[in-house]
């Protein structure tokens, strides 16, 4: 049984391990690595996982001395943890919004205001999640996304001192770290496929990973500190190893991450911890001078590094990759700046006392106000010419699915706008979503005749039975999901709607990383399970046939069927090929003449689907017919020099609202 604790309170402070700083140091260059060059390390990002499990073990070897001895004082706690954490991030927020307020335009500047208050207040990974989706800002242009896996830990740091401190008094730690653990795992496979981005940023999903430190740190303490190396701690160090290459090598992103996958560094780093100290490679490799060398600035090189490599970025337009050069050159000014944080700020801070916490927990909530005060536009950026700033207007004029209803389908989350007892059921990517803007134009405008609009919709999936996207496993089954719905007697007509010239017109890659990806990740797949690429293969031909069998299907249950036709899209229509200068010295938005040619392949793509409509018994709803004029010019900016396009391939919510009637056919309820 555990000895009382005494009244007198104070921190335990656990024996240096030079081989858990070169575990450490295994963690950040992995994830810096991959950061610079996914390819060269797939699975580097499961450093993340390493660096949770060594979180939850030192965190609870120093609770359980405390317990176990003199108390546990929670002041004492968080205020080693201000001491700890606050030196860097405090400068590494502060030198991130100063780069921003130079560089960045009005909606970036914006963004980072709401993740430096986010990352102060320690919830980014909150934030972050509520902003995950398919039009959100392209992630590697976020100079403080790494911050969310700081926030997790910050928040398992809550909780986690008050169940040890309730479980201890009950003499039934072990016995609840165990629940703890089990349940947060469950939680993680069982969102992992079906929520992934809740499955990757919320703390109750990463719980297992520190607690599966924590409960190392228990074994380590009922063992003593003295107590002789476990049977077999040579194999632990090796098999841990092992188990964290394999991870790096055989992990990649497109994988339904963390889910069973985790395992693999998560049991790595708990056997490599559990080998102890005297073990070969524990004392040979992870104790090494190197290894423990960038252990000990591990913290600073994680924060430094990703704002350097995202600020690169966005000087490349945020669209591209910056030169291998350039990226390697960031990772060494990194480490060069994580030395020198390491040098004169943290070290110097971490054994001040009440004032030095004081003046940290202060200099934070500057940093809050600051970030609080540039996400209400209070506090704008250099770079705030009205010209530029109708671009970002566009940029970010997109509200799907912003006043929809939810309701579930066959476990998937579907929106809804209630009308009339007619339902008409939309399918399709975001090509379908960019009218929800319309569609709820006609409900505020005319209640009385709007049918009950259903939207069955996912950004970047093809609304046409066995064209895969291979990147995103939760299309084929949010489809059939929306197929078995628009199968019911309850709904009687159906609109699908897709942009079929990022799928389809396979003569030229979409023009923005805002579109949806390339033809190269989607293929037909036939009924023996054979692929048909879209581009360099005869997917395109199939996939047509595929979307016209369904037409022809939904026409013959009795169904009225729309086909919504294809925008014209491209680099002519997006509004940011307008912004020209530099982003280091001065920029301008150049006018722009209102209308752009539409591409041939897009004028030959749009007649094949109207005759595909057409032949299959489905009604075609036209965008063209009011945005293009009979000379092959289409609208991109309208009288005032607007655009009327939010990227290169979407139209902007404004402009839908009002502009796209030819879908009130499908939308209202029909005429009596």
């Amino acid at each position: 049984m555990p000895p009382s604790p005494a009244k007198s309170h104070s921190l335990a402070h656990p024996t240096y391990r030079p081989d858990i700083d070169g575990l450490r140091a295994i963690a950040v260059l992995s994830v810096i690595v991959f950061h610079a060059s996914p390819r060269w390390l797939p699975g580097g990002f499961v450093g993340v996982d390493i660096f949770f499990v060594i979180s939850g073990f030192l965190i609870s070897t120093i609770m359980f001395g405390s317990l176990g001895a003199a108390g546990f004082s929670y002041a004492e706690f968080y205020a080693r943890r201000i001491r700890r954490i606050f030196p860097g991030l405090v400068l590494v927020l502060a030198a991130t919004l100063a780069f921003g307020w130079w560089v960045l335009l009005a909606d970036e500047f914006r963004q980072l205001g709401k993740h430096v208050l986010a990352s102060a207040a320690f919830v980014a990974n909150l934030v972050l999640w509520g902003e995950a989706g398919y039009f959100d800002t392209v992630v590697e242009t976020k100079p403080l996304l790494h911050l969310w896996s700081l926030a997790v830990e910050e928040q398992f740091y809550i909780f986690w001192p008050l169940l040890l401190t309730l479980a201890w008094k009950r003499q039934h730690l072990l016995r609840w770290m165990g629940v703890a653990v089990v349940l947060s795992f469950l939680l993680n496979v069982g969102l992992v496929l079906r929520h992934p981005d809740a499955a990757f940023y919320m703390p109750l999903t990463r719980v297992w990973e520190l607690g599966a430190g924590a409960m190392l740190a228990w074994v380590a303490w009922k063992r003593g500190a003295g107590a002789p190396a476990l049977p077999g701690h040579q194999w632990m160090g090796a098999a841990g190893l092992a188990c964290i290459a394999a991870g790096l090598a055989f992990i990649d992103r497109h994988e339904a991450f963390p889910g069973f996958w985790a395992l693999l560094p998560v049991l790595g780093a708990c056997l490599c911890i559990a080998a102890g100290p005297q073990a070969w490679f524990n004392r040979r490799l992870l104790g090494s001078r190197l290894f423990v060398w960038f252990g000990l600035i591990s913290y600073p090189l994680y924060l430094w590094h990703w704002p350097l490599l995202a600020y690169a970025r966005v000087l490349q337009d945020g669209f591209m990759d910056p030169p291998r050069a350039v990226r390697w050159g960031a990772l060494a000014v990194s480490v060069l700046l994580a030395w020198l944080t390491f040098r004169f700020v943290e070290r110097p801070l971490r054994h001040g006392g009440r004032r030095v916490v004081a003046g940290l927990a202060g200099a934070m909530v500057l940093l809050a106000l600051v970030g609080a005060a540039a996400q209400m536009r209070w506090l704008g950026p250099r770079n705030d010419d009205p010209s530029i700033q109708a671009i970002m207007n566009a940029s970010a004029d997109w509200v799907y699915p912003d006043a929809l209803k939810p309701f579930t389908f066959e476990g998937q989350r579907f929106e809804r706008i209630d009308g009339g007892p007619r339902q008409v059921l939309l399918i399709g990517d975001s090509h379908v979503e960019q009218f929800r803007a319309r569609a709820l134009a006609l409900a505020e405008r005319r209640p009385q005749d709007v049918s009950t609009l259903l939207f069955a919709t996912r950004g970047a999936c093809p609304p046409i039975p066995d064209l895969i996207e291979d990147r995103d496993p939760i299309c084929g089954e949010r489809l059939a999901a929306a197929l078995d719905l628009a199968r019911t007697p309850a709904v009687q007509a159906v609109v699908i709607g897709g942009c079929w010239s990022c799928y389809f017109d396979v003569s030229q890659a979409p023009a923005a990383a805002s579109a949806p990806p390339p033809p190269d990740h989607y293929y037909y797949r036939d009924a023996q399970g054979q692929r048909h690429m879209l581009r360099g293969g005869d997917g395109v031909p199939q996939s047509m046939a595929a979307l016209g069998r369904l037409l022809a299907e939904l026409r013959a249950m009795g169904k009225t069927t729309y086909l919504l036709l294809n925008i014209p899209v491209g680099p002519d229509f997006e509004p940011r090929s307008r912004l020209t200068g530099n982003r280091l010295q001065a920029m301008t938005a150049a006018p722009v003449t209102p209308m752009a040619p539409l591409p041939p392949s897009q004028a030959a793509l749009h007649a094949q689907l109207r005759q595909l409509a057409l032949d299959n018994g489905a009604i075609p709803l036209d965008p063209m017919a009011g945005l293009c004029r009979p000379d092959g010019l289409c609208v991109r900016a309208d009288a005032t020099g607007d655009p009327v396009y939010k990227d290169a391939t979407h139209l902007r919510a404004a402009y839908a609202r009002e502009a796209a009637t030819f879908l009130d056919p499908a939308l209202l309820a029909p005429a009596r």
